[in-house]
């Protein structure tokens, strides 16, 4: 397992992370796992024996329930061996200030983790979503606040646009308040959206790339084929609607290709989707998470397949967003001085 520093801190994470969405498998997250008590452990150890020493959550993941699961498989011990992150921003109850990034709920809401958690401080505590109505001095000030008593130790981010992450650390920076050292996002072969601006942003500032759902919520395992049905079970065949899918004949035909690399290399398709995503600029961690500990093994093994030169080529070429504005006008008419931030999406196009 090889280990990352997490964008400018000190921090190394594993370059694979365990998540936690199908503990508990309640409500809508019943679609993504069902993991009792006894499946959670199982998989706590297999990603421990594997090198993992991230365990992500969050306290919306079936409204605490994957918590506090973490929190009993933790206990005894295992604690000390991980780093445990967690997020808050989603509604938690019916009140008018269960939700949000007011320093109310984001005190309130990193209090009941760590009760949930059964720990006295939280290794990277994450805004979950952006609030367009909180100022942003009121969401630093209260992670400040966490920082500063000792419950939290790094604050990143999550699902946040380019600008909003540069206007999170200006703010930061004019206030002597805290800066994210990451962002968690969605990306994937089957949707690069991300390299647009989020991408280039995070490397140009210095934070870490946390991939959530890397799978495309299983899109990408090689069960989902051309003019199939999705497999039973799935939760593309439930109310599932993450990540919306625009263009079914690009998704199939970077399938067919994960799908050819994967049988060149005797491996899942999911495990080529995994390394290639971990060669990407700027990614930290990919985050995995599973039904079952087969599925988790598999993907595991990703971090040790290497991909050849012309595998990330092909992917890349199958997969590749289209140049929106104004990265077309910049490939087209200033290509001379381009940053390592910009290579992250033009240069591709540049070499293509």
């Amino acid at each position: 397992m090889e280990y990352r520093q997490l964008g400018r801190s000190g921090l190394r994470l594993s370059q694979l992370t365990l998540g936690t969405m199908g503990f508990g498998g309640s409500g809508k997250f019943r679609a993504v796992g069902e993991l009792g008590l006894d499946g959670a452990r199982r998989q706590v150890d297999m990603a421990l024996d594997a090198g993992v020493n991230v365990v992500d959550t969050a306290d919306v993941y079936s409204m605490g329930a994957a918590e506090e699961i973490v929190g009993q498989v933790l206990s005894g011990g295992r604690r000390d061996r991980v780093l445990l992150t967690t997020k808050a921003r989603f509604p938690m109850g019916p009140g008018p200030n269960d939700a949000g990034l007011s320093r109310h709920h984001l005190i309130e809401a990193c209090e009941a983790s760590l009760r949930r958690l059964q720990t006295d401080h939280i290794d990277l505590f994450q805004v979950h979503e952006w609030d367009g109505q909180t100022p942003q001095e009121e969401t630093l000030g209260a992670l400040d606040h966490l920082l500063q008593s000792g419950k939290i130790r790094y604050v990143g981010c999550s699902n946040f646009a380019g600008w909003q992450v540069m206007k999170a650390l200006g703010v930061a920076r004019q206030r002597g308040l805290p800066e994210f050292v990451s962002q968690q996002v969605y990306l994937s072969l089957q949707e690069r959206s991300a390299e647009y601006e989020i991408v280039p942003s995070a490397i140009d500032q210095g934070l870490g790339l946390l991939i959530w759902s890397p799978l495309a919520g299983g899109l990408l395992s090689g069960k989902y084929r051309r003019g199939q049905p999705p497999p039973p079970g799935s939760r593309h065949a439930s109310e599932w609607s993450e990540p919306p899918v625009y263009d079914e004949d690009k998704l199939y035909d970077t399938i067919e290709i994960l799908v050819e690399i994967a049988e060149a290399h005797s491996v899942s398709a999911a495990q080529v989707a995994l390394a290639w995503l971990l060669a990407r600029p700027g990614i930290t961690s990919v985050i995995v998470g599973a039904r079952t500990e087969e599925q988790l093994a598999d993907s595991l093994a990703a971090a040790d397949l290497e991909l050849s030169p012309e595998e990330h080529a092909r992917l890349e070429v199958v997969s590749r967003p289209r140049l929106i504005y104004p990265f077309w006008h910049q490939l087209a008419t200033a290509s001379d001085r381009l940053s390592e931030a910009d290579l992250s999406l033009i240069g591709a196009h540049l070499e293509g």
